[in-house]
């Protein structure tokens, strides 16, 4: 069976740096789920500017083929799912530099945990896009972008504390690129003196 084919699954997205950014659990399809984030259909990390589609690079998938054919509500299958999808939310944020992801909400809570399955990871921008989309001063203007668009989300409506917490993480995120992309341009050495003014 094709990848994309599988209903079960965890799926995490991971950005231009390799810094994990987002997981997510489907029992839909893998790859409806994943395709309904990547062109803003229906979902709303993307309406919410929680997810910004144009930051993924590479996509990780967790299949879990055994539930092929189970319903939706089965509740071991569930319970499974959510187990796997705590699992890879807390893998995810250990191994990132800012040891936070851009997820609203946290996994389901319960006690069952369960091994990752064998996962399978892969880039999805074509060369040309990465070119455009990797360059330093386009992630960080589409980075400001973002970040502006969830603070009017939030000043807009009354919002729980995960939008708060992404608003934060971006923020970071975006610190992060600004001071490395100044410091390797020359940082303090390559700001201009100012010229005293002629009487």
């Amino acid at each position: 069976m094709r990848l994309g084919h599988y209903r079960w699954g965890v799926y995490a997205f991971f950005d231009y740096d390799g810094e994990p950014i987002y997981v997510g659990q489907t029992n839909e399809m893998l790859r409806t789920r994943i395709r309904r984030h990547l062109t803003n259909q229906r979902t709303d990390a993307v309406a919410m500017s929680v997810l910004d589609p144009f930051e993924v690079y590479e996509i990780a998938v967790w299949p879990l083929p055994q539930f092929q054919t189970t319903l939706g509500r089965e509740p071991v299958a569930r319970q499974h799912l959510d187990a796997l999808e705590r699992l890879i939310t807390q893998q995810a944020i250990d191994g990132s530099k800012f040891k936070a992801i851009l997820n609203e909400k946290d996994p389901p809570p319960g006690e069952l945990t369960v091994e990752a399955p064998s996962s399978y990871r892969a880039r999805i921008v074509s060369d040309r896009v990465f070119e455009l989309r990797s360059h330093p001063d386009f992630r960080i203007a589409r980075r400001a972008l973002i970040i502006s668009r969830l603070a009017q989300v939030i000043s807009e409506r009354k919002v729980q504390g995960g939008l708060r917490r992404v608003l934060l993480t971006q923020a970071k995120r975006l610190q992060w690129l600004t001071d490395r992309r100044y410091e390797a341009l020359g940082g303090q050495a390559s700001v201009a003196v100012e010229a005293d003014d002629e009487v």
